[in-house]
């Protein structure tokens, strides 16, 4: 089979786009020319990178969402393609973290972890997979986690969220393949964004004590949101015809201030 080539113009529908991840994606695949639907719950600060992009040259349309309801997440979709076109890329990474010990949490909030993360990723790509397949072509990049290879404690409800992404992911691979449609998953390591920016103080220290115990914190390093939106550029920009299936980012750990060369030098 012969794979026609990418369309020159892709639009792409972000959802999550209000902050970190989302939005650095938002901005990066704008930046490549993409017209980007902004997809959140906090639409003033999506229409904020909205107007950024457009200020830049770029196309964008700020579009209210949330993926708990299915109306909105259809709403969302059909006022999307609106505004941009058919939808070519979607990236699923709408989400929050709430933490707490699996004995403590109370069944309520571990539902409303797997509702968003989980079931809220689905509902997007049930509402946007069947134009997809109609036109044989189209990515959908769901934002993982690297919990759902090293669970960390403290997470419980998150990482079954998360491990459900990748249970999901190998499955609609199988289902798609042929369709011409490729989904993947992009798994960040610790990354610098809003989440968990609420928590206080003690339940912050108690949970990466357990982390360093375990061995899950080797290092203070964070990931800027930006490296996980090179990461999605990266597997959708792949030529039609192979298929970059699931990719991991983490912080690299910094280089001992003994080995840098030094001030001045052209190393």
């Amino acid at each position: 089979m012969a794979f026609l080539p990418h369309p020159a113009r892709r639009p792409v529908l972000v959802a999550g786009a209000s902050s970190g991840i989302g939005a650095a994606t938002a901005e990066w695949l704008a930046a490549q020319g993409h017209p980007v639907a902004l997809a959140a719950r906090r639409v003033d600060r999506l229409q904020e990178l909205a107007d950024k992009i457009t200020t830049a040259g770029g196309e964008a349309v700020a579009v209210p969402l949330d993926v708990t309801d299915e109306a909105s997440v259809l709403e969302c979709v059909a006022k999307s393609q609106a505004a941009i076109g058919d939808l070519e890329i979607v990236v699923a990474g709408a989400g929050d973290l709430a933490v707490g010990l699996s004995y403590e949490i109370s069944p309520v909030e571990f539902a409303d972890q797997i509702n968003i993360h989980l079931t809220g990723a689905y509902r997007l790509y049930r509402a946007v997979i069947g134009g997809m397949i109609e036109r044989t072509r189209g990515d959908f990049v769901f934002i993982g986690s690297d919990v759902a290879l090293h669970p960390r404690p403290w997470s419980s409800a998150y990482v079954a969220a998360k491990s459900g992404i990748d249970g999901l992911v190998a499955t609609i691979q199988l289902e798609l393949e042929g369709t011409g449609v490729r989904a993947g998953v992009v798994r960040p390591g610790q990354t610098l964004t809003g989440m968990g920016m609420n928590l206080d103080q003690k339940t912050t220290e108690n949970m990466l004590n357990d982390w360093i115990t375990h061995g899950l914190a080797r290092h203070g390093n964070f990931l800027a949101p930006e490296h996980i939106a090179q990461a999605v550029a990266a597997m959708v920009a792949m030529p039609r015809g192979a298929h970059m299936r699931a990719v991991e980012v983490e912080a690299e750990g910094a280089i001992p201030k003994s080995k840098l060369p030094p001030k001045g030098s052209d190393q």
